[in-house]
């Protein structure tokens, strides 16, 4: 990361799942063990389109495909995100590396975001067993907005709750549709790469690192 920015950055925002918290796996299991319990026939190819919908979008997807009977849409998303926020309390660990970056973040005095598509009941839940809450000033989830990520919109309801414009805000996100949000809502984002990736998601970033050892201050002076 080495580019300069062409505004002063005031605030570093960040995605929940795959950014602070390491949930991928988490979020699978819960997936298949509540779905498949009502009928669905998860598929690798399916599961893939539904990575990064909020959890309505997800069951939605789901239920269209294979309707079930007995319970509602609403039983089953709570059944999902109960379960994730089961998983969390006894699986989840952090992101190598960023509870220091958040330090350092405070230390420099950029006021910090969370900007995710997850629930908002899971912030808490995230924040507490990964004991980062004092570090965020601000958060909050799309389940509020008319639209998740790819959407602006949970974006640019974290950009006023800091009061800093986007256009001095920079985005550290792990997902296409993460990045396109931040875009859309004009920040300046950073893709987490894992695993050798090479999506889209490089190509629209304006700055990828693999850790957060690689973040360069400079670039946001």
């Amino acid at each position: 990361m080495s580019k300069k920015t062409g505004n002063k950055i005031e605030a570093i925002i960040f995605d929940m799942d795959g950014v602070i918290i390491d949930s991928e796996h988490i979020w699978k299991r819960a997936e298949k063990e509540v779905f498949s319990s009502v009928g669905v026939k998860l598929s690798d190819e399916l599961c893939k389109i539904t990575e990064m919908m909020t959890t309505t979008e997800v069951t939605e997807f789901w239920f269209k495909r294979f309707p079930w009977k007995d319970k509602t849409l609403k039983e089953v998303e709570a059944g999902v995100v109960d379960r994730v926020a089961m998983l969390i309390e006894t699986e989840g660990t952090e992101i190598e590396g960023i509870k220091e970056f958040l330090e350092v973040l405070k230390s420099k005095g950029y006021k910090i975001g969370l900007a995710t598509n997850s629930p908002s009941s899971l912030i808490p839940i995230v924040l507490r067993k990964l004991k980062l809450k004092a570090y965020f000033d601000v958060t909050s989830s799309a389940e509020h907005e008319s639209e998740g990520k790819p959407s602006p919109l949970v974006y640019l309801t974290v950009a006023e709750k800091l009061n800093v414009k986007p256009e001095h805000c920079v985005a550290l996100e792990d997902s296409t549709s993460g990045l396109l949000a931040a875009k859309k809502a004009g920040m300046k984002t950073v893709a987490i790469l894992k695993n050798n990736q090479d999506g889209i998601e490089n190509e629209i970033a304006d700055y990828k690192i693999r850790n957060y050892n690689q973040f360069d201050f400079l670039s946001l002076s």
